[in-house]
């Protein structure tokens, strides 16, 4: 093990890292409990991996940090045979994965359960520090293969999740308008004292935020279909020229889970056409559709600094950063739409108490939310041992920040940055804008 996370090694807590992984775990198995044989695999698209694929994965990615990875051991052999020729995600194609020799899905569950088994009989003997770092970065995979799931499932066009709930709320006007911030110094990114994060969060440093006016809500619904009903998608204008190329190579005239009903728009939530909420936020739009409404708008997307800023930082106390945007307190379901809370994307004024200093709601939960800014380390960045997670990505992806409605709790903070190349629209994407 390297010395790039020194500072997220902590004590062993067996009975929280069990809680972890027996939560993620849970629901994994939840996620493809109704998945039925033709269903496994799926069509072959770029955007999303197979389920099947991505169960096995799951399995492996555990058992390879920490099972067998032992100090400075040689690689011991997996527990299944040929499981590196078929889960290794940095060194198997995606485009192969519907072609592999994969284990059925009954294989696939006793696998996992086998692994998982192994790392708890590991746990209860004599974990070290190291181990507990393995393990918390395992049951953190395993819970964003699961967001992952369930946007395949949207994707694919398959049911809700089992168990899935909706929950909605009336609209109102009480968020409208935008929330002026001062700026001013600021340390962005985590502390070392904040144990575990990943690398491209590390570590925090010091930056001025010039003032910013930044939308109290993200946008809506009801906001990005002006856009779409006043021709935005017909007009080169708003576009960028990255833009134009995206647009003209999808065709693209709306949203992509958006159609014309009789009387409005409708879009399509998994399996099912409805009526489109118009106090919810836009989801499913991608940064470059993101960036043409602004145009349009005469708006801008706000910078990485500026979105960490707004929900970090405390009128009149420099020097003060909270985790979250309502304090340090963990969330739970009047602060913020994350896992479990709602099963689906709420209008843009709920969780009143999640607001953050300055009055911006929803910073976290609900939908994630498009900044400007590529995906860049850090000052001083050090790859941790997962060197496939951030490094590869540098420069060719877009910052989001957040969280989502499928995104779980203990995995999100303010620091958090997740990335995605400009023309994703399949994520649980949204974006909230700033004055120019």
């Amino acid at each position: 093990m390297n010395n790039a996370f020194p500072a997220d090694v902590l004590p062993v807590n067996i009975a929280g890292l069990s809680v972890m992984l027996d939560a993620a775990r849970r629901r994994t198995l939840d996620l493809v409990s109704d998945i039925t044989t033709g269903q496994w695999l799926g069509p072959r698209l770029d955007i999303v991996n197979p389920p099947l694929w991505e169960l096995g994965h799951i399995g492996w990615f555990q058992e390879y940090w920490c099972l067998r990875r032992r100090g400075n051991d040689a690689m011991r052999a997996s527990l299944l045979t040929g499981a590196d020729q078929c889960y290794d995600s940095a060194r198997v194609p995606h485009a192969t994965r519907w072609h592999l020799p994969l284990p059925d899905p009954a294989q696939t569950l006793e696998y996992l359960d086998t692994v998982r088994a192994a790392v708890s009989e590991r746990l209860q003997g004599s974990p070290d520090a190291t181990l507990g770092y393995f393990a918390q970065l395992s049951a953190w995979h395993e819970e964003m293969h699961c967001e992952a799931l369930t946007y395949t499932r949207q994707t694919l066009g398959y049911a809700a999740p089992p168990g899935t709930r909706r929950v909605w709320l009336s609209a109102n006007d009480a968020c409208a308008g935008d929330v002026a911030i001062s700026g001013g110094p600021f340390v962005m990114g985590a502390q070392p004292e904040g144990g575990f994060v990943f690398d491209n969060e590390k570590w925090a440093h010091a930056i001025d935020v010039q003032p910013f006016s930044m939308a109290r809500t993200s946008v809506t619904n009801a906001q990005f279909a002006e856009f779409v009903d006043d021709g935005g998608y017909a007009d080169l204008q708003w576009w960028s020229q990255a833009g134009r190329a995206w647009l003209e190579s999808q065709a693209a005239t709306a949203p992509v889970y958006w159609q014309r009903g009789a009387a409005d728009w409708q879009c399509r939530i998994y399996d099912h056409w409805e009526p489109l909420p118009p106090a919810v936020p836009v989801m499913h739009v991608n940064w470059y559709e993101a960036e043409a409404w602004c145009r349009w708008a005469g708006r801008r997307l706000p910078s990485e600094a500026e979105w960490e800023y707004a929900a970090s930082a405390v009128p009149g106390q420099p020097g003060v950063k909270r985790r979250y945007p309502w304090g340090d307190a963990p969330p739970d379901a009047a602060t913020a739409n994350l896992y479990g809370v709602a099963g689906g994307c709420m209008p843009v004024h709920a969780c009143a108490a999640g607001d953050s200093a300055w009055g911006v709601r929803q910073m976290i939960g609900n939908v994630w939310e498009w900044t400007a800014d590529w995906f860049q380390s850090y000052p001083g960045y050090v790859r941790d041992p997962y060197a496939e997670y951030s490094e590869p990505w540098f420069g060719t992806h877009k910052v989001l920040r957040g969280g989502c409605h499928a995104t779980r709790a203990g995995l999100i903070r303010n620091t958090w940055r997740n990335f995605y190349t400009p023309d994703r629209r399949d994520v649980f994407a949204g974006f909230r804008t700033c004055a120019p």
